[in-house]
């Protein structure tokens, strides 16, 4: 089979591309650079798609970034990732394409949502305004994967929502990174200089964070077993840690033991968020990296790559 991996450059793609490799799986996967395949230009993604026919797409692409990023640039985080979205999905359509996995994001979630968050929670209510365009274009885009497949069950286009992130190949520039990435950083600088790390807000949101690389797994599985997977499913580890449990646990591994300073000006996002993993269970997969070891693999990876970082 002919996979089309869009994003291969980012993290998803770089661990799934990394985990395919060492579980030994073959196949032609096609993983176009943005020089080859833009995906913010409906037609190039159609052209690119007739020419090259896969059978089955994957889109992992996508304009991320954390609270900073998606403050600073709300239109951009909008647009690009509605506009990659709806082209390929629409090009996928428009080709005959009957195999698509789409990869949405727990920012989809209302903010008031009662944890754990379960896939019918989906506009139920008002969302997070610090990531809110983000949000607004997954939920868009997984909505034109259910409505295509309301108008032809042929095409079985599906919807994965993965918790927060970390690991491997992750981006640690703290104006782009998200918490765990930043919080390497900010530890592993502050145990250089030994200056005091700023944690923003008071610390007490909860979060859920998976390693990367045990979603890579997961999708290698929904591609060996897409008729099984759910239309829409939450990908997580169902339980969570707040911000300061993150640091405290990263600071221990970093081998940092100096002051943590909470900065009550900045925001913290959501009190909660931690999604269900009831239909995960039921269909059979479950992650393998304890956070520990993700976060030292993860450390490994940040010391091989932190020059130039600041």
């Amino acid at each position: 089979m002919i996979i089309l991996l869009t994003g291969a450059g980012g993290l998803v793609g770089r661990n799934l591309m990394e985990q395919r490799q060492l579980q030994g799986i073959s196949g032609a996967w096609l993983t176009p650079s943005r020089q080859e395949l833009n995906l913010l230009d409906y037609s190039s993604v159609c052209s690119y798609i007739e020419a090259h026919k896969p059978e089955m797409i994957i889109h992992a692409a996508g304009t991320v970034g954390g609270i900073q990023a998606n403050m600073r640039q709300p239109v951009r985080f909008l647009l690009d990732n509605l506009d990659m979205g709806r082209n390929i999905v629409a090009a996928a359509r428009r080709s005959g394409i009957r195999k698509l996995i789409n990869l949405g994001s727990s920012c989809m979630y209302p903010k008031e949502a009662v944890n754990p968050l379960r896939e019918e929670m989906i506009l139920t209510g008002e969302l997070e305004p610090t990531n809110e365009g983000y949000a607004l274009a997954k939920i868009t885009v997984a909505r034109l994967c259910e409505y295509i497949f309301r108008e032809d069950p042929a095409f079985q286009y599906k919807t994965l929502i993965p918790c927060n992130l970390y690991g491997r190949w992750d981006t640690f520039e703290p104006d782009r990174s998200h918490m765990i990435p930043a919080a390497i950083h900010k530890i592993h600088e502050a145990k250089t200089t030994g200056n005091p790390v700023v944690i923003w807000g008071e610390g007490g949101a909860r979060r859920e964070f998976m390693y990367a690389g045990d979603l890579a797994l997961c999708l290698l599985r929904a591609v060996e077993q897409f008729d099984t997977l759910p239309s829409v499913m939450n990908v997580g580890i169902g339980s969570d840690y707040s911000i300061n449990d993150y640091y405290r646990i990263i600071a221990d591994i970093v081998g940092y033991d100096g002051a943590f300073n909470h900065d009550l000006s900045k925001p913290s996002g959501m009190r909660q968020k931690v999604v269900s993993i009831a239909k995960q269970i039921s269909w059979g997969w479950s992650p393998r990296t304890t956070l520990e070891e993700g976060l030292l693999k993860t450390y490994a990876h940040y010391l091989e790559r932190k020059e130039g970082i600041s």
